[in-house]
């Protein structure tokens, strides 16, 4: 009986926990940090050899405005990532930073209390600098993708939550080697995003 009680008692808190609660016209913004995971193999140079595109951490900023209780439009913006290049059996032979926009349109499942599901799909940019490389000059140019995102808030006031998310974005660029066509680098990363948010 006592472990009845006990366990109604936590579920009830649970369920009674803060609730940031967002309506249409609500703006939330978020601070943290995000972790860019390439694919492997990005490309293929030839004779079994791959170019390789390292992982990147950088911070993470985003703003979202409630178009209505559930639907929200959303734009992440993050300091450079930077990511070393590398080739099979040669070791690094370059880096890049890039910046990666995204603007998404998100659906949060608002009837669990504290814990909010969401799901979103948007547009991503990513802009490439700083391209260097032992081999020559490197250029990558800028990419245009889709990008998918599943993620969940928990809300720890009443103006505050703990955000988790990991999005797919199709990140392909063209690359060259003192003007020579190298060819497609598909990067397409898994981007995993750990942020504190809070309602305005």
């Amino acid at each position: 009986m006592k472990k009845v009680l006990l366990s109604t008692v936590a579920a009830a808190t649970l369920i009674a926990a803060p609730a940031v609660a967002q309506e249409a016209g609500d703006y939330m913004f978020g601070f943290g940090v995000g972790y860019v995971d390439p694919t492997d193999d990005n490309l293929d140079l030839g004779g079994g050899t791959f170019l390789q595109v390292d992982s990147g951490v950088a911070l993470t900023f985003t703003a979202e405005y409630y178009y209505t209780d559930n639907i929200a439009i959303e734009l992440l913006l993050a300091t450079p990532f930077n990511h070393d290049i590398s080739v099979d059996g040669a070791g690094k032979v370059g880096e890049t930073d890039h910046l990666p926009p995204t603007l998404s349109v998100n659906y949060h499942f608002n009837d669990f209390g504290a814990f909010r599901p969401f799901v979103g799909v948007g547009i991503n940019y990513t802009n490439f600098f700083q391209e260097k490389s032992d081999l020559g000059v490197l250029e990558l140019d800028d990419s245009w993708g889709l990008a998918f995102t599943v993620g969940a808030e928990y809300d720890i006031s009443d103006n505050g939550a703990l955000r988790f998310d990991v999005r797919y974005i199709d990140i392909d660029t063209d690359a060259t080697l003192d003007g020579a066509d190298l060819g497609t680098v598909e990067i397409d990363p898994l981007v995993f995003s750990a942020a504190y948010v809070w309602k305005f």
